[in-house]
């Protein structure tokens, strides 16, 4: 079914990577830097959380390789590190909201 695809190893990097994809709060965080890098404050005006559970999502996605970052004197700027990650999430999402339109 996934090809030539055969080490576990491989299997659990996927479950790893869905795992950390798994959160909707996430979800929206990645939608958002879609448009380009953006600081946490703009990302608190666009995903309603607090700036505590921000910072962990942020953390999260960061240490999984999915975002990058960069520091400009107080402000932390967050941007899509992994493209393939844009390709998944946006490959499921239109896939759910078209069956869900039916």
């Amino acid at each position: 079914m996934f090809g030539s695809v055969k080490s576990d190893k491989t299997f659990e990097s996927a479950a790893d990577l869905f795992r950390v994809m798994s959160a909707p709060m996430r979800l929206k965080i990645i939608n958002c830097l879609c448009e380009g890098e953006k600081n946490v404050s703009y990302l608190l005006t666009k995903v309603n959380t607090t700036q505590p559970n921000m910072s962990q999502h942020l953390n999260t996605l960061y240490q999984a390789g999915i975002l990058g970052k960069r520091r400009d004197g107080v402000q932390i700027f967050y941007r899509i590190a992994d493209q393939r990650i844009v390709s998944i999430c946006e490959a499921v999402c239109h896939d759910i909201a078209a069956k869900s339109s039916d």
